[in-house]
């Protein structure tokens, strides 16, 4: 199970892949359209725009593991900065605005950095301070899982998004400051020289140059420390490449369930603390219904309970591996099963709860996130309908659960629906309006008015 602590080398190659990129992109932008009659800037944008929305489209095909912040905020950045430039000149033609001539991208000097650097960093900006809002972290955190979920890997991820947006904001802040200081204070709309040609177009091409050298030492470095640690899984490790099932059981009987307050974290193995005992690794070739069922029976010492899917996922940063849980369901009460071939013993679901909100240190990083899907969606569906609204008017009702509901539940746990009401339901700000909005630009409703 220590493979699911690792960190496979190919996704710290697409990080530094990723960002040399979006960098590479933004220098595109600048160069190509210095070459360019100076009214092809906004077309340069949009196909550099659509650039890395083919990145972020091909990261979403191969199951969207990696964070795309970097990449998903300049995608906006450079749409915005093709579209105010469109926007304004179209303005100046018509006579509604008045603007030097270095805006106008029909006359010579047009200086193109006066709008993106400014327009890179404020976008930037709002990106940063709105990322746990943001559909595309929504969904991630939906389909990986939080980052404290992910191991290693998810730890580097969280890390590293926050890094790249912040060296960025660095980056196109002193780059505006520079650029505009100069135009505002230096630069004389005489004739263009050696000096005006290396503020406003050299600094950024270097500057750009300079932060692309800084990544790939960065991720260098980091690739080495993962290595030296043995945290990391290589194109030529054969015995990791074959990939694993991973089965999870959570034995249940009335509101108990049986665990191992000393087991290790399988995410974080320098750690241990609550989980399921019942955790075992399989080949895919041995993972049947029946195998399943039998594999659980062996680890509780032959006792027959009643098995069901609770769900599975791919685990996002090593595809190789699938983690599959199951709920295994014991008839009578937990005094009848005083033995387990597991080590541990029963605990009351309510003091489970109470760990859960309370020290939820004390809780191993997939028991925890198991916990709170369970509980997400049982509540979820106990307080709103599919819709999103709510079952009840009153609106402090607030409902709890146990165990014994969820054997008697015949919710599909498998399905993100209810997690996905859970975000966007009628207790959300302008609920309706964003509801119908949605509606609106559905594919489903654009097909049926087609």
């Amino acid at each position: 199970m220590r493979d699911l602590s690792k960190v496979d080398s190919i996704q710290i190659f697409d990080i530094c892949k990723n960002i040399v990129i979006c960098l590479l992109t933004l220098i595109g932008v600048l160069v190509v359209g210095r070459f360019l009659p100076f009214y092809f800037g906004p077309v340069i944008g949009l196909v550099a725009a659509a650039l890395l929305y083919s990145l972020l489209y091909n990261n979403k095909l191969r199951g969207g593991a990696n964070c795309m912040l970097a990449a998903y905020s300049l995608f906006f950045a450079i749409i915005a900065y093709s579209f105010i430039s469109i926007l304004v000149n179209v303005f100046y033609i018509w006579g509604w605005l008045h603007i030097p001539d270095e805006f106008v991208f029909f006359n010579d000097p047009y200086i193109p950095s006066l709008w993106l650097n400014p327009v890179i960093f404020l976008t930037l900006l709002v990106v940063y301070l709105r990322r746990r809002k943001l559909k595309l972290c929504i969904e991630c955190r939906i389909h990986n899982g939080p980052h404290t979920d992910r191991g290693v890997f998810g730890s580097i991820l969280n890390t590293e998004s926050k890094l790249q947006l912040k060296n960025l904001m660095l980056l196109f802040g002193v780059l505006t400051l520079i650029v505009w200081g100069y135009y505002l204070f230096e630069y004389k709309a005489i004739n263009t020289n050696a000096k005006d040609r290396y503020i406003f177009f050299w600094i950024s091409v270097i500057a750009i140059i300079l932060d692309i050298v800084y990544y790939l030492y960065r991720y260098y470095n980091l690739f080495l420390d993962l290595k030296e640690n043995n945290e990391l899984i290589a194109p030529t490790d054969t015995e990791a490449q074959k990939g694993k099932t991973y089965l999870r059981y959570y034995v249940i009987c009335g509101n108990k369930v049986y665990l191992n307050p000393e087991s290790e974290d399988a995410t974080h193995p320098d750690r241990f603390g609550i989980d399921t005992p019942f955790f075992t690794g399989k080949s895919a070739a041995d993972v049947t219904t029946p195998a399943v069922e039998e594999t659980i029976r062996e680890m509780t010492g032959g006792k027959e309970g009643e098995l069901r899917f609770f769900f599975g996922r791919k685990a996002p940063d090593l595809a190789r591996h699938i983690v599959l849980r199951f709920f295994y369901f014991l008839d009578g009460k937990p005094e009848d099963y005083p033995e387990m071939k597991a080590p541990g013993g029963w605990f009351d679901f309510e003091e489970v709860k109470m760990v859960y909100n309370q020290r939820p240190d004390l809780m191993a990083t997939l028991a925890m996130h198991d916990l709170s899907r369970l509980a997400t969606i049982v509540i979820a569906e106990k307080t709103y309908k599919e819709n999103g609204q709510r079952r009840h008017r009153l609106k402090s009702y607030n409902p709890s659960f146990d165990l014994i509901d969820v054997r008697d539940s015949k919710i599909d746990f498998q399905d993100d629906k209810w997690i996905r009401v859970s975000i966007f339901n009628a207790d959300k700000p302008f609920f309706r309006i964003r509801r119908w909005f949605n509606k609106m630009t559905s594919p489903g409703r654009k097909r049926k008015n087609g």
